[in-house]
């Protein structure tokens, strides 16, 4: 994205901005360096953000098309999250959760469980995404230890996932760029097929495609032995994959053989929960599934809090006060988990949340969606699709094979840096522009975004014709 361009002096819009430039330079690592300038970058400086728009430190305002990072839901500059931070450090800023607890904690999770399906009735915090499916692994871990069955710990994973960046779950990730020189527990994770309709073979119809997924799921636990797999982990939507939607009920039968085999279903659901899908949980309003646990962050402050955690079934925890392992330590948590102020954001979050903005979201998402779609006449575009409000753009270098390897690598980069000319943050990755934006966004702004992504994708397809890279 526009984010990850380098920032030179002369684009820098004051001394503060200078200074921020030149330390980031000299002191700051940032998150996935690429090792040749490792150490030594600065990224765009953005100064404010209001709504749905953000600006640089040129003074351009700009659409924040990923929303930040998948998460600012309820737009930038809400005084009323501020205030609510404001107050609460001034009431208790802080507990340890170890042998204290503290008051928004306890109601956030009635509230989380609330909204939860099935019988997914109690909440452990955590700091993120990353931390919030360690955790659920590490469950899972346990849960098989304490039930007398320390080989089920096997963990099935897809390719195209994302689940985070620390150790366990990012040995998850089926992204290659992920992994090229990054080591993980390859011994733990068994992957298999992104369940990428786009990418199905060419003769292949979505019901097929859908019985291919399942059938290879069912393979894969008869071969590697359901007394050895301890839990499923998927999003519902793949996010960072590109926004891939799997097919029709294909969730749905998974969820089955996970149930009959005792395998853990663990629903990701860092980006798609708190609105993404105009829902708290996508998993059961929005796909019909009834998980094991359900992980979530991001939305949960809308960004303004660090907070993530995992809904874990009642029967689970049943499952262990029954056991004949009574004095079994779950030796897991963090010095910020259930932290007073996120937890007392996220209540406020949600309150804003159910009073509207869910049910804006619901309500804008076809038109989202639909404005979108017709830029599926640009004919480097190959695939417009999404759900609720987030959307993918895959550029290819042909319709007919889908080749995105012909085109440019960065050309989702390139979309990007016309788009922030043009007043728009796109996130590129690789080939394709995701773009997530605040769930308040109206469709007067959804116009705009869509007629800069369209600027930007043509600016970038007379690039490319121009240095011979594409003649489409």
């Amino acid at each position: 994205m526009a984010a990850l361009r380098d920032l030179s002096r002369d684009q820098a819009g004051g001394n503060d901005e200078l200074d921020a430039v030149e330390q980031a330079r000299r002191h700051l690592v940032q998150p996935w360096p690429y090792a040749g300038s490792v150490g030594e970058e600065a990224r765009a400086l953005i100064g404010e953000g209001d709504g749905i728009y953000i600006t640089d430190s040129t003074g351009q305002r700009l659409i924040d098309g990923p929303a930040g990072m998948w998460c600012i839901n309820i737009g930038h500059r809400r005084e009323e999250l501020a205030r609510v931070m404001y107050d609460q450090a001034m009431q208790l800023c802080y507990n340890t959760p170890w042998y204290t607890m503290n008051a928004p904690s306890a109601e956030l999770a009635e509230r989380i469980a609330s909204h939860a399906p099935g019988d997914l009735n109690h909440v452990f915090y955590t700091t993120g995404g990353s931390s919030a499916v360690e955790t659920a692994l590490r469950f899972m871990q346990f849960y098989n230890n304490v039930r007398g069955r320390p080989e089920k710990k096997l963990i099935l994973s897809r390719g195209g996932a994302y689940h985070g960046s620390t150790y366990l779950s990012a040995s998850l990730n089926g992204r290659p760029r992920d992994r090229d020189w990054m080591d993980g527990a390859d011994e733990l994770v068994v992957k298999m097929t992104s369940p990428d309709p786009f990418r199905r073979p060419k003769d292949m119809t979505s019901e097929a495609f859908s019985d291919f997924l399942v059938e290879e799921f069912s393979a894969t636990v008869a071969r590697v032995g359901a007394e050895r797999i301890g839990a499923f982990v998927g999003e519902p939507v793949q996010a960072s994959g590109g926004v891939i939607i799997p097919p029709d009920n294909y969730l749905q039968r998974i969820r089955e053989i996970c149930r009959a085999n005792e395998i853990l279903y663990v629903s990701d659901e860092v980006v798609t929960a708190f609105g993404r899908l105009g829902h708290v949980f996508a998993s059961g309003q929005v796909f019909g599934l009834d998980p094991d646990m359900i992980t979530f962050a991001k939305g949960v402050t809308s960004g303004y809090f660090p907070l993530g955690g995992v809904v874990i079934s009642e029967r689970l925890l049943q499952d262990l006060r029954r056991s004949n392992h009574p004095d079994a330590l779950f030796g897991h948590g963090l010095t910020y988990t259930s932290h007073p102020i996120g937890c007392a954001v996220a209540l406020k979050n949600l309150d804003i949340l159910e009073d509207g903005v869910l049910a804006h979201a619901r309500n804008v998402a076809p038109y989202f969606q639909a404005q979108l779609k017709t830029l599926e006449d640009l004919p480097l575009v190959g695939e417009v699709r999404g759900i609720g409000l987030m959307a993918c753009v895959e550029c290819v270098a042909d319709r007919e094979s889908k080749n995105p390897l012909q085109l440019d690598k960065n050309v989702g980069a390139r979309i990007d840096a016309h788009c922030h000319e043009l007043g728009l943050l796109v996130r590129p990755l690789i080939n394709m522009c995701v773009m997530s934006p605040p769930l308040t966004i109206s469709r007067e702004q959804i116009d705009d975004m869509v007629s800069i992504l369209r600027e930007g994708i043509s600016r970038t397809m007379d690039d490319l014709r121009k240095e011979g890279v594409w003649q489409g």
